[in-house]
């Protein structure tokens, strides 16, 4: 059994797409599905339903998802100890964050634990959330930075993960302004007249939070979906061109609002109150983890806009 295999099966159940999935292995689509037929054989056991339009794993597949990643992380885990006891443990801090606060929260938050103090070597890997969680899953990062609803699901179990709360954001809908300043799209719309709409995919953590919180469902009639992205960026870029309604923390759409280039598509009901939240896992990590997560029990939680 080749450890790659379990990466390659992992990456495929985040996917739901063979083809996808082979290109972020960077194999052909050939090439990947051997290696998938290959684990099964190891396995002995379906682990993939083929016969859907997008891939699904098995019953037995999701019991394997699991093992998979837990084979993983101990990996990783056990390397760190080893290395940390022959003295070549780096002092690096390892972040996963949603594409959103990669950019709008992440630096001037860093820049506010600033007192002096060296945090070791910070690496930002920035992805969608479904992602991030599999970084955190396999050991693969330290701590994640991602925006967190209550209603809404995610795979960090509270037994093997810690978080604080770092502050508090908002999802709203916008959409470009016409000359008077009032939106191009404007909620509600009519189910003979549907906006236009921008949403999130299935793997991004805005499109689960949404998803939960019911406020998109809720119109669900009055919208025609007409673009679709994991990346808030890419429907805040098309909401300034003006081709639908997007929703989008305001954390992001900030300065876009401020200037007039976007404007509120709808009043406070289509709100939805979200944190910014932090996760770590609970099992000791390297000293310069343990440290900085130390600093950040120590703080005030503060809620910044």
């Amino acid at each position: 059994m080749d450890i790659m295999w379990l990466e390659d099966f992992i990456k495929l159940a985040d996917e739901g797409n063979f083809s996808r999935a082979a290109e972020a292995r960077n194999l052909t689509q050939p090439a990947f599905s051997r290696r998938i037929r290959a684990l099964e054989d190891w396995v002995g056991a379906t682990l993939v339903d083929r016969d859907t339009h997008r891939i699904a794993l098995t019953e037995a597949g999701l019991a394997f998802r699991v093992l998979a990643e837990d084979i993983l992380r101990r990996l990783a885990l056990g390397r760190d100890n080893v290395r940390e006891i022959g003295g070549t443990l780096s002092n690096e801090i390892r972040f996963a964050s949603t594409h959103a606060l990669s950019t709008s929260f992440f630096p001037s938050w860093l820049r506010s634990l600033d007192n002096g103090q060296e945090a070791g070597t910070i690496t930002l890997i920035a992805d969608h959330m479904v992602a991030c969680e599999r970084f955190m899953l396999e050991g693969k990062a330290d701590f994640l930075l991602c925006h967190h609803h209550a209603a809404a699901s995610h795979r960090l179990d509270p037994a093997g993960f810690a978080s604080l709360h770092l502050g508090t954001d908002v999802l709203l809908p916008v959409a470009a302004p016409l000359s008077d300043g009032t939106p191009v799209h404007r909620l509600p719309g009519s189910d003979e007249h549907p906006l236009p709409y921008l949403e999130f995919e299935d793997r991004s953590g805005m499109g689960r939070i949404l998803q939960a919180a019911k406020v998109v469902s809720a119109g669900a009639a009055m919208l025609r979906p007409v673009f679709r992205s994991h990346m808030a960026s890419a429907l805040l870029s098309m909401a300034r061109d003006g081709r639908g309604v997007c929703w989008t923390p305001l954390s992001l759409a900030e300065a876009d609002l401020e200037s007039g280039r976007l404007v509120a598509a709808g009043d406070a009901r289509w709100h939805v109150p979200i944190e910014i939240r932090i996760y770590k896992p609970i099992a000791r990590r390297s000293p310069s983890v343990e440290a900085f997560w130390s600093r950040l029990k120590k703080r005030p939680e503060e809620a910044p806009s």
